[in-house]
């Protein structure tokens, strides 16, 4: 049977399992998540760039048996250069606004 009233060490007993329980959940459980999706992130951005360096050379590939390899280096290079332009453009998009103003 619970006591209405428990001793003063069974109060302190639990008011410290208490406070050690809310320590944990707010250091160690948010950590544990962090690292979780930290982890996960670098796994996808790694995977991403493979992705992108493996489709480039499938593309190279496949124009060199179809253009000859010479002209599949330009149509790459033409390609990245363009794709580098646009992101080039793109990188401060609220300078332009305020130059045409």
């Amino acid at each position: 049977m619970v006591e209405p009233n428990p001793p003063l060490s069974a109060r302190v007993a639990d008011f410290l399992e208490m406070l050690a329980n809310r320590i944990r959940e707010l250091s160690v459980d948010r950590a544990a998540t962090g690292i979780t999706w930290a982890a996960i992130g670098l796994i996808i951005v790694v995977t991403s760039v493979m992705a992108v360096f493996w489709l480039l050379v499938g593309i190279f590939r496949a124009l060199g048996t179809l253009i000859g390899t010479e002209t599949a280096y330009a149509a790459v290079g033409l390609i990245l250069i363009l794709v580098g332009a646009f992101i080039w453009l793109r990188r401060f998009p609220q300078d332009r606004t305020s130059q045409q103003e």
